[in-house]
């Protein structure tokens, strides 16, 4: 198997660091899927997206959930976000905090990959 770099120098990581109601993970994670996977997922729309985005659920707290993804854009990532949050998705309900900013991205740009020739080297 060819290894590539997880992210790409220059482009940005959304990065969600949430909590879901306590016992409530299968279901959201399932509501979460259910959205995500459906052609009202306007992120996929997107040529801006670089890598679909990937849900991880902390290993020592089942309520604990993180929510990545590669994108180019910034700017381009808020202005979806807007839109698909008029389309108030099923899988919000379980989220803690909402009214305190909790499902809000933080935004960080790749500042180093491993480049391509230096993973090919190390076959």
């Amino acid at each position: 198997m060819a290894l590539i770099p997880l992210a790409n120098k220059g482009n940005f990581f959304h990065i969600y660091d949430f909590r879901v109601k306590p016992g409530s993970g299968d279901a959201f994670v399932k509501l979460f899927e259910e959205f995500d996977y459906s052609d009202d997922n306007p992120m996929h729309k997107s040529p801006h997206q670089v890598k679909d985005g990937v849900m991880l659920q902390d290993t020592e707290d089942a309520d604990h959930f993180y929510l990545i993804g590669e994108w180019s854009s910034v700017e381009e990532h808020k202005r979806i976000l807007v839109e698909m949050q008029a389309l108030a998705p099923e899988f919000v309900k379980y989220i803690e905090d909402l009214e305190k900013g909790a499902f809000v991205p933080k935004y960080a740009e790749i500042v180093s990959s491993t480049p391509q020739h230096i993973l090919d080297a190390a076959k």
